[in-house]
């Protein structure tokens, strides 16, 4: 069986790179760590993944991006796989999609970016703690 994967969902690779080596820094090879530039190439990457019954098991998303916002990636990816634990990490987000994503995607937390790796880790392991 293959390990779970953490996602990582943001237009700006800058991020998603910073993203991945904070998450093997802190989590090692405990995890794969998987990145897509948009929502569509995210949702295809879940589809993939689960035909191959590897499972995701945290998703971390940018709010601001071309095409579907990330309020509304967390809502599809929640109606198939309500058990991933979902993150926003945004800039940008508005209190009403926040709150959206809360209500309809059962958002774990949104942070703001530029983000606290401290608090990034903390919000993860508390959102893999209810698993």
């Amino acid at each position: 069986m293959s390990k779970p994967v953490i996602l990582c969902v943001d237009d700006e690779r800058i991020v998603l790179n910073s993203l991945r080596t904070q998450l093997s820094r802190a989590f090692g090879s405990d995890y794969l760590y998987e990145g897509a530039e948009d929502a569509d190439e995210a949702l295809e990457l879940i589809e993939e993944l689960n035909e191959e019954d590897i499972s995701i098991i945290l998703i971390i998303s940018d709010w601001l991006m071309p095409g579907i916002k990330g309020d509304e990636l967390l809502i599809r990816i929640h109606k198939k796989f309500p058990k991933v634990i979902k993150i926003m990490l945004t800039g940008q987000a508005d209190e009403a999609a926040i709150n959206r994503a809360k209500n309809e995607a059962n958002l774990h937390c949104c942070l703001s970016k530029p983000w606290s790796e401290a608090e990034l880790l903390e919000t993860i392991k508390s959102g893999l703690a209810q698993l």
